[in-house]
C-alpha cells in the first residue's frame, strides 16, 4: 500500500483491509481516537510498537513517558511536528 492510499483511507469509516496493528493504531489516532490507538499498542514490546507508543505519548503531552518509549524504540524524541512524525512512522511501517 502506498502512503497516499493509506492517508486517503482516513476519510473512510473503516480502515484498509490487511494492515498490521501498528498501522491500525496510527489510523485510529489520525481519526482522533487516541485512546483506541494507545490501547492497541500499550501491551506490545517490539521496537516499532515502542516507537508508535512513544509518538502517542508525545502527542498526549506526556514527554517523560514518551521519552521512556523512545528509549525502548532505540530512538530520540524528534524535533519535527507530530504530523511529520506520524507520516514518517506510517511510511516506515508500510
Amino acid at each position: 500500500m502506498q502512503f497516499e492510499t493509506f492517508k486517503q483511507s482516513l476519510g473512510h469509516s473503516s480502515p484498509p483491509e490487511g494492515i498490521n496493528i501498528l498501522l491500525l493504531a496510527l489510523w485510529h489516532d489520525a481519526r482522533k481516537d487516541w485512546d483506541k490507538a494507545h490501547h492497541m499498542v500499550d501491551h506490545l514490546e517490539d521496537t516499532n510498537a515502542c516507537w508508535v507508543h512513544a509518538y502517542l505519548h508525545r502527542k498526549e503531552g506526556d514527554i517523560g513517558n514518551a521519552d521512556y518509549w523512545y528509549h525502548r524504540a532505540n530512538k530520540k524524541r524528534p524535533s519535527v511536528s507530530l504530523d511529520e512524525e506520524w507520516e514518517s512512522i506510517v511510511k516506515t511501517l508500510l
